[in-house]
């Protein structure tokens, strides 16, 4: 065997295999490399006669594929632990084959940083290329591509130039195999593997790499020793400046191309270079922009639809019945409301809330039950159509054989060593670390009655806004009613709207601040959970993040929609918070616009905020942390301090990406019934949201680590169930929330005018009530016009009734006529939903197609390829039976795979 046939062995084996009495910590593969052994001298070339804004060691032959940075102080006892730790960090790399070259701390700007320049070497990348199933070409695709769209010429000013969409040509793929390399195409082993491949491998060894035995437990990988200090960061580099192309003509400037033809805001109008962002920051963030521009996609119809609904409320807004009755001094100027807090409060004239019942029929009208259903049935159109486009990319991207399950193999660095107990595993037989039952359940038990403990918290902060809401609406309405310098408003900012608006901002800023506070308490009580593998931690963290901040952020929305002005009594008998605050009562027109008003703030106000967190705050650090390199010559300004001085974007930056969005979807889906505007603002979010991402990514950050992915992971079950929940909602909030089941009620079966049949409408809604029977917490301590009966919003019986102030039958058939509606939207929406899901097959027979045609052809060139072998063996005439026995099985895998 060959010394690099053996090496591949020994790594091969050691991958699998757990050394007992180490703690659990990872393997650790053994190869053998020397350090600049093929290139003398190297050391001695003098780094200012080559441009230090470079991608190569100092030779300009091997590049940089990856960089580790430290600070060191020889005279301080725990720096000298940590060098000892990176002496033996640095040397195991070496002996796995990687290539490292330092740069001296005089070299850096502050002069105090040293810089560690790794290379990996066509061995290294070839024997973990094998080991980690990567994907490479064998030949090149001869499907014939689809038909042109005959409407693509319509598209052209949207199109991104083919060198940009498509940066390589289209192969039929295998999965790498260091024995078989005559198979692939390798033109050039320095440029066979990508650098985002590359610094995939380079990572996954630094993960792995041990540095020495602590407390009797083996020690090891990048992470830890960034966290206890050893290293400052750990880091690929981008390729170049983003504003220019490098000079190096073995660079391809993916990094200016991005830029320029991606992440400028001009180019808000072209697509995306999906092909171009997975080759250079790998599957994981292409699937990321991949959904999140089909997302953006799909909202341009939505917003379409609600701004045509929205357009339809403001054309009728003046016809509106309903209104015209509260704006006429005839009638609303001649209806008297019951006092809107105790004591205080003044009774007051329905006319007064004349411009916000207007307003609230833009948003509460036919139009509302139309986007209601549209929405249901366009959520399981985008879900769908994304599942198919997901499966395109699959495809073209060569994950179709990728599983998730593959990660199980690849344990978490921390799982390795936290748990100290190991056992065979049933399926590789081989022995590794596990949690004991008893611990796992402990941890569970303490992270579940944390995250109750914090949702408790959200809620009882959201009781704290509803009391400020109680209590400072009624001192809005004394003080609205009584001042003269807010007459010339009173028209548009009414008590209920005051309290609305400041509530909703009160809301917000707690918002804000628990989601900044229980961010930590999450990533923390995750990791408490031991747990086992990195898919495993981003999937309970995401549960756990969800959950939290879709009680933190719509929980204010579900108690406007639902219980605001649904529990208040009526003027005899209120209903009292506590016994002390007062419940709030809708506006005469409803609660709707209240709802919307809520919305709109929590909604903006994150969007608003989140890209001033994304992008203004990464800038202003970059911008403060490289201040003095900016007055160096370019070509001293190394490209890995260039890199250093960026923000880093850690292995959950786009799960804050998906968290941000996801919680978008709800506020267009759970409550787009309320504010048909919501998809229009997400989209005008979202074109900026690309933008902002892209940009930052490419200017702000250093270059993340590539990694797979060949979905959007739990997230896709997240939108599944809210799509499901958005449909119970929107039905309850037309039919709870909005006036449309008790006008349509009215409209067939109260109504006494045959002409104008919602003639009437508004008194219909108000119950009288005599001022006598207020009880002495409720008396209005003035009545300087001698009132004896006032109007509230109720459907009971008059005070001179037999059954008085009891509910009328009207209440009782609207309130029938609200269940039936919920039921009938229900179960229309689902059946609908259904049938479209059913209809819509996840993935597109073409691909399906495709992917059988590269299965059969990589199966026969692979066959081929060892019927060539034996036949070779058969010609040495060694071992001529066992030979043709295998040949003979050769040649029935290549008739098989034809046959199949």
């Amino acid at each position: 065997m060959s010394r690099s046939g053996q090496m591949e062995h020994e790594t091969l084996i050691e991958m699998s295999a757990t050394t007992d009495g180490e703690d659990g910590n990872g393997p650790f593969f053994e190869t053998n490399s020397n350090i600049d052994s093929d290139n003398p001298g190297i050391s001695e070339i003098d780094k200012h006669h080559q441009s230090k804004d470079s991608v190569f060691f100092r030779d300009g032959l091997r590049r940089i594929d990856f960089v580790l940075s430290y600070t060191d102080d020889p005279n301080k006892e725990t720096d000298k632990k940590k060098a000892e730790r990176r002496k033996e960090f640095e040397s195991n790399l070496i002996k796995t084959g990687l290539e490292l070259e330092t740069e001296d701390k005089k070299e850096s700007e502050s002069g105090k940083i040293y810089f560690i320049k790794i290379h990996a070497p066509w061995d290294v990348l070839s024997t973990y290329a094998e080991v980690l199933g990567i994907k490479v070409p064998i030949k090149e695709n001869d499907i014939d591509p689809p038909r042109e769209n005959p409407l693509d010429c319509l598209l052209k000013p949207f199109k991104l130039p083919n060198h940009v969409m498509y940066p390589e040509p289209d192969y039929f793929t295998a999965a790498f195999s260091k024995q078989k390399q005559e198979l692939f195409l390798i033109n050039d082993q320095n440029t066979f593997f990508s650098p985002a491949t590359r610094n995939r491998i380079v990572y996954y060894i630094l993960s792995r790499c041990p540095y020495g035995t602590e407390e009797g437990k083996k020690k090891f990988g990048i992470k830890r020793l960034q966290n206890n200090g050893t290293y400052t960061s750990a880091y690929p580099l981008h390729d170049c400046q983003y504003w220019k192309k490098a000079k190096e003509e073995l660079c391809h400037s993916e990094r200016f191309t991005l830029y320029s033809q991606w992440a400028k805001f001009a180019r808000f109008y072209k697509e995306q270079p999906l092909d171009l962002i997975r080759k250079y920051y790998g599957e994981k963030i292409g699937i990321y922009f991949a959904w999140l521009g089909y997302y953006t996609e799909m909202l341009f119809y939505a917003a379409v639809v609600g701004f045509f609904c929205f357009l339809y409320g403001w054309i009728t807004m003046d016809d509106n019945l309903g209104s015209k009755e509260i704006c006429s001094p005839d009638i609303g100027g001649q209806i008297i409301m019951c006092p809107l807090c105790d004591k205080t409060c003044e009774f007051w004239k329905l006319n007064t809330t004349c411009e916000p019942s207007r307003y609230s029929h833009m948003f509460d009208n036919v139009a509302t039950l139309f986007f209601a259903i549209f929405m249901g049935i366009w959520v399981t159109l985008f879900l769908e159509f994304w599942k198919r486009r997901q499966a395109r990319l699959e495809y073209e991207w060569d994950l179709v054989d990728f599983e998730e399950e593959q990660q199980q193999l690849q344990l978490r660095p921390e799982y390795e060593v936290k748990c100290t107990q190991k056992r065979k595993n049933p399926v590789t037989q081989e022995m590794e670390p596990y949690l004991p039952i008893t611990s796992k359940a402990a941890r569970f038990c303490f992270s579940g009655a944390t995250v109750l403990f914090w949702i408790s918290l959200i809620i009882a902060s959201m009781i704290a806004v509803i009391v400020y809401r109680l209590a400072v609406y009624a001192a809005f309405a004394s003080i609205m009613e009584n001042n003269d310098a807010l007459r010339p408003v009173s028209s548009l900012l009414t008590p209920q709207l005051a309290t609305s608006v400041t509530a909703s901002c009160l809301n917000f800023i707690i918002i804000m601040i628990l989601n900044f506070l229980y961010e930590r308490v999450a990533i923390w009580i995750t990791d408490m959970e031991i747990p086992r593998t990195h898919l495993e931690y981003e999937n309970r963290l995401t549960m756990k993040m969800f959950l939290f901040q879709f009680v933190n952020y719509y929980s204010s929305c579900f108690y406007v929609a639902f219980f605001k002005g649904k529990f208040v009594g009526y003027p005899a008998e209120y209903t009292y918070m506590f016994n002390v605050w007062r419940n709030e009562e809708c506006d005469p027109a409803g609660c709707l616009i209240e709802l919307t008003t809520q919305l709109t703030i929590v909604m903006a106000g994150k969007q608003i905020w989140g890209n001033i967190q994304e992008a203004i705050v990464p800038y202003i650090l970059n911008w403060w942390g490289s201040r003095k390199a900016r007055n160096n010559p370019e070509d001293l300004y190394s490209r890995w301090e260039q890199d250093y001085d960026l923000q880093t974007f850690g292995p959950l930056g786009l799960f804050y990406e998906y968290l941000e969005m996801v919680i978008q979807f709800g506020f267009i889906t759970l409550f787009v019934a309320s504010f048909p505007l919501a998809p229009l603002l997400a989209l005008l979010n979202n074109i900026l949201e690309i933008r902002v991402d892209s940009w930052k990514l490419t200017t702000q950050f250093r270059r993340p680590i590539a990694s797979k992915a060949h979905s959007i992971g739990v997230w896709q079950e997240i939108l599944n169930g809210m799509a499901v929940l958005s449909v119970v909602t929107n039905a309850f909030i037309v039919a709870f929330t909005s006036d449309m089941i008790p006008r349509l009620v009215y409209f067939y079966a109260y109504t006494e005018n045959m002409d104008s049949r919602m003639s009437g409408y508004i008194n219909s809604s108000l119950s009288f009530f005599d001022v006598v029977d207020f009880s002495n917490d409720s008396m209005p301590i003035e009545n300087e016009m001698n009132i004896t009966t006032c109007r509230y919003r109720d459907y009971r019986y008059p005070p001179d009734h037999g059954r008085k102030y009891l509910h009328t039958m009207q209440y009782w058939h609207i309130l029938a006529a609200k269940m039936a509606f919920i039921i009938i939207m229900e179960h229309v929406v689902f059946v609908v939903k259904f049938f479209v899901a059913w209809l819509i097959p996840d993935v597109p027979s073409e691909v399906k197609a495709r992917i059988k045609r590269e299965k059969y052809l990589t199966q026969k060139i692979l066959h081929e390829y060892e019927l060539c072998k034996w036949q070779e063996k058969l010609r040495e005439k060694s071992n001529c039976a066992e030979v043709a026995k295998q040949v003979f099985a050769s040649k029935g895998k290549v008739q098989l795979s034809a046959a199949m």
